[in-house]
């Protein structure tokens, strides 16, 4: 996808920060189109489809949160990335936001040369992986889900079923932030009910085998694969 096609929507009740922001992500390339509340976020959600929403926590009418919440019921936004301005410290407002579906923060003050990159690491990492017969492709590490193999480099890794199942589900979406209570639903779902420290102990069994660095947690809120 190519910056001229990419669509960023940028919600700010300051527009001071707007036009700071605005600035720099268009001398970029990208497209950009600004709103100044949650109300003004979600009608042009609507009308462009952006590719990413940058939402401020704190502003008039409607805040972040609600904002974000009611995007994610638009079935048109599912796609969308959507993260979060959020002040320094502010750990209640990271929470709510990944509660509410938000797939990641910014932390602010930030450098708009900062947050340029952070933008560019946003989209190039929440690509969906690359799959081609059910096989998913992300760096050098291949899974294939019907055969519930995985493979890095050259070398095979042998997983345990559930083990398998959790690093299938964590890689399909890379960077996306997986609750921990859909992480139990999608890969124990019925079964003998297990508490979130079986989540914690089966990556750190991925995490041995893989490399630490594929898998991060976002305290409060649950896991993520990182290419």
């Amino acid at each position: 996808m190519k910056k001229k096609d990419t669509r960023i929507l940028l919600v700010d009740d300051e527009p001071d920060i707007l036009e700071i922001i605005g600035y720099n992500l268009a001398a970029e390339g990208y497209q950009i189109i600004t709103a100044e509340n949650g109300i003004q976020a979600i009608a042009e959600a609507k009308k462009h489809q952006p590719h990413l929403i940058v939402l401020d926590v704190m502003m008039p009418e409607m805040d972040g949160i609600e904002a974000c919440e009611k995007m994610r019921a638009i079935p048109e936004l599912s796609e969308t990335i959507i993260t979060f301005l959020t002040a320094r410290g502010e750990d209640y407002s990271q929470v709510a936001g990944f509660e509410a579906g938000a797939d990641d923060y910014i932390t602010k003050p930030i450098k708009p040369k900062v947050l340029v990159s952070k933008v560019k690491a946003l989209l190039r990492r929440f690509k969906e992986a690359e799959i081609v017969d059910n096989t998913l492709k992300l760096g050098n590490i291949i899974i294939n889900r019907e055969e519930y193999k995985v493979q890095r480099g050259k070398e095979d890794i042998l997983l345990p079923r559930k083990e398998f199942e959790l690093l299938s589900l964590l890689a399909s979406k890379p960077g996306k932030v997986f609750k921990r209570e859909d992480i139990l639903d999608t890969v124990w779902g019925n079964e003998v009910v297990v508490g979130g420290r079986t989540i914690d102990v089966h990556i750190r069994k991925l995490r041995e085998k893989l490399g630490d660095d594929k898998f991060k947690t976002v305290k409060g809120v649950g896991y993520k694969f990182v290419v």
